[in-house]
């Protein structure tokens, strides 16, 4: 279990070894920088699980369904755009990741997220805006590697949360979405 006394710099500095070590998700880091998306985060299970995971005493990998690539490119909405990012992403991966890897252009998620979950979703300014939205405030983290190797953390409502395995819903955002975050997660939480 986390110290639940650890300061926010703490447990970026625990969450970043957790993700270091965690060689798949690296490797899309890797290669999302190599592609130069705009404005770029991996996010979901991929970051949060392999901390419950390591809490937990599982593999770090355990669990993760897929590796959520998010960018946001305003200049050109349409599917075909997002449709040929997702198909130079593929391209850049080997055969297991590649089909793990799903990429998103957070600046048209308005358009298609109400009619497939039920739910209005305003337009976005950025990807990070996407995490203070998630159904969950204890999922809501993503990452990037930058140039210098360093690994970018966004964390809207910190991760202290997500190191004492507690599990909240969003406090922004009222949603009928949250039971189905929680049942998503490869480990049950408090």
């Amino acid at each position: 279990m986390a110290d639940i006394d650890a300061s926010e710099s703490e447990l970026r500095e625990r969450l970043t070894a957790i993700l270091r070590a965690t060689p798949p998700l690296m490797r899309v880091l890797s290669v999302a920088r190599q592609i130069c998306l705009p404005d770029w985060l991996v996010f979901s299970g991929a970051v949060y699980q392999p901390v419950l995971n390591h809490l937990t005493g599982a593999p770090l990998d355990y669990g993760i369904k897929d590796y959520d690539l998010g960018y946001f490119d305003a200049l050109d909405l349409s599917y075909d755009a997002e449709d040929e990012v997702i198909r130079r992403v593929k391209a850049a991966f080997d055969e297991r990741l590649r089909s793990m890897v799903e990429v998103r252009n957070q600046a048209r998620v308005h358009l298609w997220f109400e009619a497939k979950f039920g739910e209005p979703y305003g337009p976005l300014s950025c990807t990070a805006e996407a995490l203070k939205r998630f159904a969950s405030a204890t999922f809501a983290v993503g990452v990037r590697l930058e140039p210098d190797d360093r690994l970018h953390i966004e964390a809207p409502f910190g991760l202290a949360d997500l190191f004492a395995l507690r599990l909240r819903p969003n406090p922004r955002r009222k949603t009928v979405g949250f039971d189905r975050a929680s049942a998503d997660c490869a480990t049950p939480l408090a």
